[in-house]
């Protein structure tokens, strides 16, 4: 046991001793180590790898922040300043340099999606829907270059010889436009929409397609050729290295994955949202931290449901390689860094992750106060710039490294009132740099002025006692300082909590058939009753083997019959995840004193040798008792009382009534009388033979008393006649009815 946690388990020892009577014994500890878990919670200027490692990345600037709720695309022009395509107004923005924007083209339409630098100077602007393609000169003056009858202008791309080529929907086709606005068809890709276009570092033309996902290759005369045939949807974005290798982003277009910014998929626009969060930069970092040599990377999370997209490489020889993908966030647009790694801009929580390392490893490195990052570029003078939807906003990414950066977790649900324990945290901290950890607490799900204020720094990551008060809800937060010489790096942060003690609940009581009994269902020598007499085994080492939660019915074996015995099989629960232990009682109707059956069972079954009490009506109590998790004065028990039921061991009479013969036919009257149940079928058999029916006088067998007459024919008059009735707890009589001859 390390020294961290000898004193964490002190702390959360101290506290059990010291919790009065509604706390459980035994503490939940919350822990925060994996990438997963760390995405969960807020990030502001840190990073978030594979691993599950926080450090501090570079600060962040608005550059500029526009009236659009929707900033779509953009593209750098020679001048340092930016263009960028917005809805649901339709504006081309000019950003200059110094981040002064103005509107540089209004059309008509409502969606500007594509944009490309046109030769000479100026901007072909592609917009949607009733898509047109206009050019737009260096003073913002605009003529329409291209009107197909196509609704959607969804990406554009000027070759070298300065022909235009446009990607269109909802029909799919490829158009290759002359300088001087003359176009035709180029490829009908047979998809719903062309969606995004490229050239390859031979200058041959890429068409990624919505419906199906699918990634073509076309030569000078437009003959395709299919690189990639992805499961997606929809191939989003498409991007060249320096290397040849071709980047493909493929989303699913499942509902939902696109939230409120679905104008980028192949659907009439919406009426104008009102931007509702923030517009600041909450996390902007690049993680420097290496992994050490030879370790492995972290393994993939299991298969949880269909992924929201993923990234792709095709190199250049054609072999397609899936080298990122989420099931939370769909990526939308790539770049590539100073040093070759790979940026992907993503939404609905308006993330950035940098890919990079053999095999590529996803990094966080931004997280905006947006629903989606539409587009991410590397401008010419070597500026990382994103723009974002709902809202539209166009940031930068800065590659120095802020002084300090925050993270806020999750918000821990105890589900009751508790008691904090100790929390502790790894970290590693260079001369001068600190990771303080504070906590706050609530009893509201989102915190809000209700709750405590955040608690002074904790002093000792191997374990310090959590002061805020007590609450259902835990949250904490961790403030990263850098020096000159390195950042510190958090991975893993725990808290103890005692929950409050829910009381355990018994929700059902069975009652079996009498004389239904099961065997166990992992018998040893001779099969034994599982409930019954004798010294069992293990039963919870049995049952968590087996998979049986605690409190849940049991694994029953095969069932067989045993005369006597009343089989009682129960349900319980306990919020707390208590293990349980079961007392129970029994009372005959109408009496008021409970009376033990069992006590201190683990399993949820008993069998009751009724013969031990006399016949009569009786009811069934289970005492659920969380004791063996708690301590004796802060134990709860939970109760419930069966349905009646009858306990009859003894057989009903039958007697011989009448005798008589009316010709060839013989009559045997008899009357079936029990003294505590009713009557449930009589039957006969001649001579051994086969068991057959008689039914009562009134038809219906269902009185403590019941009078049958039993007619026989011709010969078996003669036969040896043997009556038996049953009541309906299974008792049964018989005699021998007598029409011989001498009679």
């Amino acid at each position: 046991m390390t020294h961290a946690f000898r004193r964490l388990a002190l702390v959360a020892t101290g506290l059990c001793l010291l919790t009065t009577g509604l706390d459980a014994a035994l503490p939940t500890f919350w822990q925060v180590s994996t990438e997963a878990e760390f995405l969960k919670g807020e990030v502001e200027n840190l990073s978030i790898d594979g691993y599950g490692r926080l450090t501090i990345g570079p600060a962040s600037t608005m550059i500029y922040d526009a009236s659009a709720p929707f900033l779509w695309g953009m593209v750098d022009g020679p001048d340092g300043s930016v263009y960028v395509g917005s809805g649901n107004e339709g504006q081309v923005y000019r950003v200059d340099a110094m981040g002064r924007g103005t509107v540089f083209f209004d059309a008509e339409e409502l969606e500007v999606h594509a944009l490309a630098l046109a030769p000479g100077g100026g901007l072909y602007v592609g917009t949607s829907p009733d898509g047109k393609i206009y050019r737009v000169d260096t003073a913002g003056k605009a003529t329409t270059f291209f009107d197909p009858a196509d609704k959607y202008i969804w990406s554009l791309a000027v070759d070298g010889t300065g022909h235009v080529f446009a990607a269109t929907g909802d029909k799919g086709t490829v158009y290759k436009i002359a300088p001087d606005g003359r176009g035709s068809v180029f490829y009908q890709t047979k998809a719903t929409h062309a969606m995004v276009l490229a050239f390859d570092r031979d200058g041959r033309l890429l068409v990624g397609t919505e419906s199906p996902g699918r990634l073509f290759r076309l030569d000078a005369t437009g003959k395709p050729f299919v690189l990639l045939d992805s499961p997606y949807n929809e191939i989003h974005a498409l991007r060249v290295d320096p290397n040849g290798n071709i980047f493909a982003a493929a989303v699913s277009g499942r509902s939902g994955s696109a939230g409120t910014a679905t104008a980028q998929t192949p659907s009439e626009p919406a009426s104008t949202p009102i931007p509702s969060v923030s517009t600041e930069i909450t996390s902007i970092a690049i993680i420097d931290a290496s992994v050490a040599a030879g370790a492995s990377p972290p393994p993939a999370p299991p298969n949880q449901g269909p992924a929201a997209g993923a990234i792709y490489r095709i190199t250049p020889d054609g072999a397609p390689d899936l080298v990122w993908e989420s099931r939370e966030d769909s990526p939308y647009d790539i770049a590539f860094d100073a040093d070759g790694t790979v940026l992907v801009a993503t939404g609905n929580k308006g993330k950035i992750y940098r890919l990079s390392g053999d095999p590529l490893q996803p990094t966080l490195v931004a997280r905006a106060n947006a629903q989606q990052v539409a587009a991410i570029l590397r401008d010419r003078a070597g500026r990382t710039l994103v723009v974002t939807a709902n809202p539209g906003k166009l940031l930068r990414l800065s590659p120095l490294r802020a002084d300090r950066g925050t993270y806020t977790s999750d918000v821990r649900d105890a589900q009751s009132v508790a008691t904090w324990g100790a929390i502790r945290w790894q970290s590693l901290t260079p001369d001068g740099g600190k990771v303080e950890i504070s906590t706050r607490s609530g009893n509201t799900r989102t915190p809000d002025e209700t709750w405590s204020d955040w608690s002074a720094a904790y002093a000792d990551q191997d374990g310090s006692s959590i002061t805020s008060p007590r609450a259902r809800y835990l949250q904490w937060r961790a403030v990263l300082t850098a020096t000159r010489t390195g950042a510190p790096l958090l991975t893993s942060v725990t808290a103890a909590y005692l929950p409050r003690n829910i009381r355990p609940k018994v929700t059902s009581i069975t009652i079996n058939s009498p004389g239904t009994v099961f065997q166990r269902p992992f018998p040893t020598g001779e099969p034994e009753i599982a409930g019954f007499e004798g010294d069992p085994p293990d039963r919870r080492l049995a049952a968590q083997s087996a998979g049986q939660p605690a409190g849940g019915a049991p694994n029953l074996g095969r069932r067989t019959y045993q005369k006597g015995l009343l089989t009682f099989v129960w349900r319980a629960e306990d919020d707390n995840r208590d293990d349980l232990t079961y007392d129970v009682l029994y009372r005959r109707e109408g009496e008021t004193t409970w009376k033990a059956l069992k006590k201190g069972l683990v399993d949820t079954i008993v069998v009751w040798d009724t013969a031990s009490v006399p016949n009569g009506r009786y009811l069934l109590r289970v005492t659920a008792s969380d004791l063996p998790s708690n301590a004796p004065a802060a134990a709860l028990t939970g109760t419930l009382d069966s349905a009646t039921f009858d306990i009859d061991n003894v057989p009903p009479t039958v007697a011989i009534t009448s005798t008589r013969r009316e010709g060839p036919r013989w009559i045997i009257g008899f009357a079936v009388r029990d003294q505590d149940s009713a009557i449930r079928k009589a039957e006969y058999s001649l001579d051994g033979d086969r068991w057959q029916t008689i039914y009562p006088k009134d038809g219906i067998a269902d009185s403590r008393l019941e009078q049958y007459e039993l007619v026989l024919e011709g010969e078996m008059a003669l036969r040896g006649v043997i009556i038996r009735a049953a009541d309906t707890l299974n008792n049964i009589a018989s005699v021998r009815g007598d029409t011989s001859p001498a009679r």
